[in-house]
């Protein structure tokens, strides 16, 4: 029953520090994914636009950050955010070294992979909307801003669902890579209550555990997102 008291919430137990650690990495991925959407849409609008520097961009963007390893970007934002904002800081007198703060380059460096991918799933979601449908709002002079909002962002969502089910569970899985930035996310929490109390095969097994709540969860909303957007289109239609 050691066990049971070692994962405890008292004050001898690692399950506080580890549902603390577990919230981490979520808040952690949020924020990723919202970086993500925006550099995605930008790379997305730049590879559709027909403009050959935008979409050369939009190409090298997504060509080099799904091609590079995760790791390898996570040490560029934290190490060279960290070296900006140290050489900001001798700009304006301040001395010694000046860390971008762990959660921040965590956020960002996921994201900016993340976008990578979600750029991809917003460029075949828009490919898959109708062109008929966009003809016909244009031939009843549905105004461009209106038909965008009411005729292409609705479906470009819908199309978008699944893809962006996947990168979520891609993000919250390169989440665990922060933790070389120090931040005290679920794998970083699991690593230090396992060389703590030298009970690795318990913990990591318990971090692996919790991975699998977030990513179960995950699944059920993305499934029930797709249904409600699913369910309103077929209404739409009158097929309901």
């Amino acid at each position: 029953m050691a066990f049971i008291e070692t994962l405890g919430f008292g004050s001898t137990g690692w399950g506080g520090l580890l549902l603390i650690g577990a919230l981490t990495t979520l808040a952690v991925t949020l924020a990723s994914l919202g970086v993500g959407a925006v550099l995605g849409t930008l790379v997305a609008w730049a590879k559709l636009s027909g403009n050959r520097i935008a979409g050369f961009v939009g190409d090298a963007y997504t060509t080099i950050f799904r091609g590079v390893p995760e790791l390898l970007v996570i040490y560029l934002v934290y190490f060279g955010g960290s070296h900006a904002v140290t050489s900001a800081g001798k700009a304006l007198g301040f001395e010694g070294f000046l860390g971008l703060p762990s959660f921040l380059a965590g956020a960002i460096a996921v994201g900016v992979i993340s976008g990578a991918y979600q750029a991809e799933v917003y460029r075949g979601a828009f490919l898959a909307v109708l062109p008929g449908e966009i003809e016909a709002a244009r031939a009843i002079g549905m105004p461009r801003l209106l038909r965008f909002r009411r005729i292409i962002v609705p479906q470009i969502l819908r199309f978008a669902l699944p893809g962006l089910g996947n990168v979520w569970q891609l993000s919250l899985k390169d989440s665990a890579l922060v933790s070389v930035t120090g931040l005290a996310e679920l794998m970083r929490t699991s690593q230090v209550a396992a060389g703590s109390t030298r009970q690795y095969f318990l913990f990591y097994i318990v971090g692996g555990c919790l991975y699998l709540v977030l990513t179960s969860f995950s699944d059920r909303a993305f499934g029930a997102a797709e249904a409600h957007t699913g369910k309103s289109f077929r209404r739409g239609l009158g097929r309901a």
